[in-house]
């Protein structure tokens, strides 16, 4: 049955997991080392990986041989080189515009659809019903979309200084978020392995 109060429960936990505003100065810098990225495209993508994940969780990853954990870690290394990128004004992902640059990785996954969204997803079928939740995910990947197509005319209204230090400011902030991911999972996978 639809919940007006848990729709909103649920968009709020997931638009603050998913931090679209806070991934801008990523977006524009990977706009301006050249990488070109679909946002409609990267929507719908990053809103398959939730779906398959809300509805499979788990035994999605174990199709493939992987765990959450490892899925993490994985997710926490394209972290680290956006964040290397953004910091010292380096270009580690090549701008590839036959295989639709940037829009797969690492806009859909990691930055929209992450490994700490993704977990969460799962986690709220426990508090909210599951119709709730996806209309709650659906609010959030239309926002997400707008951000992603409207990226030149809040790069103007911000201005290129802001930007810039925004830029640093997040990649430092971006880096933080894959240094925990990646010892938090990591230290989860050793312990695992010792059992």
């Amino acid at each position: 049955m639809i919940d007006f109060v848990q729709i909103v429960g649920a968009f709020l936990v997931l638009f603050a997991i998913i931090d679209i505003t806070g991934s801008i100065p990523i977006f524009l810098s990977l706009k301006h080392s050249g990488n070109k990225f679909n946002p409609l495209f990267a929507a719908l993508i990053s809103l398959l990986i939730f779906v398959i994940f809300f509805f499979l969780g788990d035994a999605a990853l174990k199709l493939f041989g992987v765990d959450i954990q490892s899925f993490a870690v994985a997710g926490s290394i394209v972290l680290f080189i956006m964040a290397f990128e953004m910091i010292l004004g380096v270009e580690i992902f090549k701008n590839d515009p036959a295989g639709g640059g940037s829009t797969v990785v690492p806009i859909a996954f990691p930055l929209i659809a992450g490994p700490g969204a993704l977990t969460t997803i799962i986690s709220l079928r426990a508090e909210y019903a599951d119709i709730n939740i996806l209309i709650a995910l659906l609010v959030n990947i239309v926002i997400d979309y707008l951000v992603l197509r409207y990226i030149d005319r809040l790069e103007r209204l911000l201005g290129g200084t802001l930007i810039s230090i925004l830029r640093k400011f997040f990649g430092v902030v971006l880096l933080a978020i894959g240094v925990k991911l990646f010892t938090t999972n990591l230290g989860s996978l050793i312990q695992d392995l010792n059992l």
